[in-house]
């Protein structure tokens, strides 16, 4: 019951949109890299009085490695339909498992639903032996943030009902494949022209923007690990509830 009435809503959700047409592409690097745009929720239906700990995944979307392929005849910079993305082969083994908490976590419901709630801290890396708790994901492989609202159950056997204490949602518009450059022009024009931080990038004449230019966990409870399943399917509503 702590769980059964929450529903999220997805903030920039016509940003997302904008993206997903184009085909979202997220940088990863040995340091880490924040996403952009920045996964942010607006939640209701939360018990007030009742704790609550938000986190994110990320799941691979199938079981495949792309690559980027372009036609070879010279076309304008901006024809980016002459490029498109290939199945290179099977994906490279499953990168560690983790979750990312909000910084946040744990808090009263009626704290969570009086602010938007931002991930802005949540890095990404391909850095398999990364030590900072950052999102460890394959470049070239495509995946599904979700987004998991868990209930802090303060009963003694609480592990007894840990599989009804969280409420999972997944916006199929946040889908992205990673990678450790651009491979679309017009990706990193939608980056620059949205992006806060970009503003140095934006003063200049897009015709001079390099193609590939990039703008400026803990161990969740069993019940939860388990349904840590490829997104296999498109049958996916946006903010489905699982």
């Amino acid at each position: 019951p702590k769980v059964a009435n929450v529903s999220v809503q997805l903030e920039m959700k016509a940003l997302w949109d904008e993206f997903n047409q184009l085909g979202t592409e997220m940088i990863v690097t040995k340091a880490g890299r924040r996403m952009f745009p920045t996964f942010q929720v607006k939640i209701f239906g939360m018990d007030p009085m009742a704790d609550y700990m938000l986190l994110m995944d990320f799941v691979p979307v199938d079981d495949k490695r792309y690559r980027q392929v372009t036609n070879t005849e010279p076309v304008p910079l901006y024809a980016f339909h002459s490029s498109s993305w290939l199945v290179a082969g099977k994906a490279d083994p499953a990168t560690p498992g983790r979750v990312h908490y909000h910084p946040d976590s744990p808090a009263k419901g009626a704290q969570w639903m009086k602010q938007i709630v931002s991930f802005d801290k949540l890095k990404l890396t391909n850095n398999l032996l990364d030590d900072n708790g950052h999102i460890i994901l394959n470049s070239m492989h495509r995946y599904q943030p979700r987004f998991h609202v868990v209930y802090v159950d303060p009963r003694k056997d609480s592990e007894k009902y840990a599989e009804e204490n969280f409420k999972t949602f997944v916006f199929e518009e946040t889908r992205f494949t990673a990678v450790t450059a651009y491979q679309n022009h017009r990706i990193t024009q939608l980056k620059i022209a949205s992006n806060p931080f970009a503003k140095g990038f934006r003063d200049c004449d897009p015709e001079d923007w390099p193609r590939n230019h990039r703008p400026g966990a803990l161990p969740l409870m069993s019940a939860f690990a388990r349904s840590r399943n490829p997104v296999s399917s498109p049958a996916h509503q946006n903010g489905t509830e699982k």
